[in-house]
């Protein structure tokens, strides 16, 4: 049985300037953590096995989240699958292999829904892990989190290690990226929008035909899964996370543009890949266990909306007023 984690230990968040690890440090805070580690880049390669080495003989950490990776979306991955693959794989291995060198406690591994493959079952159960091909835009990425399952699994079963896995499905929310040369779908359409809306553009274009199934689960909800989890999990295997509520993705744009830009019109690019036709989780696991998301579709949108555009002051103040005067 699961036992929870010691608020007073020395919790180190792997990665904690990105989208997963600025939520989780905001989740961990608000529940009274003291002794939470950071490192950034800068000062610590996650690739390299020395430095990690180091850096966990010095700091000694009880408990780890590994949420730190080379991320992005559809194009992303397919104009940069050697750097995924090998980037993630060293990540994940050397701060797993540090982890059980300096004796943590526990250690939470976050992966990607797109570990299972193109043609899953749906929703997807955990079980369909390595029953067929994966999606070919995103393989070299999946490829590595597989391992990083594989990997806190086979620490489990040599050294009787307490790593768990958990599987989040799409994500978004503040901190996202939202470079078009390598967001994610969400803050992708969020940033298209918004500039068509600066610009005054008629349209915004829209990648693929707009058919695919795609689930969404706000980042603040994911860290409070994380922190459930390792308070209450504590089995060999990974688990999922997610809402277990889908809708495609023409839903979404349209979904966005009455938050962002409601006079905008859709334009879809059939020339541009679609990625796999769905990709929704069975969460029913996690549910069994007492947790559920909370954060609307909607609302997650519209808060993650007011985050970017706080960022431009001049901007938030534009979408304030209209709402003002509506």
């Amino acid at each position: 049985m699961s036992q929870p984690i010691q608020r007073d230990g020395r919790v180190f968040v792997a990665g904690h300037g990105g989208l997963v690890g600025s939520a989780v440090l905001r989740r961990l805070q608000a529940d009274g953590f003291t002794k939470i580690l950071t490192v950034s880049r800068d000062q610590l390669d996650l690739r390299d096995q020395a430095a990690v080495n180091y850096w966990f003989r010095a700091n000694r950490p009880d408990y780890v989240f590994l949420v730190a990776g080379t991320v992005g979306g559809i194009l992303a991955n397919s104009t940069r699958p050697a750097e995924f693959l090998y980037d993630n794989m060293l990540i994940h291995g050397t701060v797993v292999e540090a982890s059980h060198r300096y004796d943590t406690t526990k250690l939470l591994y976050l992966g990607s829904s797109c570990i299972y493959p193109r043609h899953s079952q749906q929703p997807i159960t955990e079980n369909e892990l390595l029953t067929g091909p994966l999606e070919p835009t995103n393989e070299a990425y999946a490829l590595a989190k597989i391992t990083g399952i594989k990997l806190c699994d086979s620490y489990r079963e040599q050294y009787g290690s307490h790593f768990i896995s958990a599987m989040p499905t799409n994500l978004y929310g503040p901190n996202d990226n939202f470079d078009l040369s390598s967001s994610h779908v969400l803050p992708a359409l969020i940033r298209k929008f918004h500039d068509a809306k600066l610009g005054g553009e008629p349209e915004v274009e829209i990648w693929g035909t707009g058919s695919p199934l795609r689930e969404f689960l706000h980042v603040d909800d994911l860290a409070d899964a994380c922190l459930f989890l390792m308070d209450n999990y504590d089995v060999a295997g990974h688990i999922n996370v997610g809402t277990g509520i889908d809708q495609s993705i023409r839903e979404l744009a349209e979904l966005v543009r009455e938050v962002v830009y409601p006079e905008a019109a859709l334009a879809f690019d059939t020339t541009k890949p679609d990625g796999m036709p769905r990709k929704c989780l069975d969460v029913s696991r996690i549910h069994d266990l007492g947790w559920r998301h909370k954060i609307d579709l909607r609302d997650g949108i519209e808060s993650t909306y007011h985050w970017f555009c706080s960022q431009d002051p001049h901007a938030l103040r534009g979408i304030d007023a209209a709402a003002a005067t509506a």
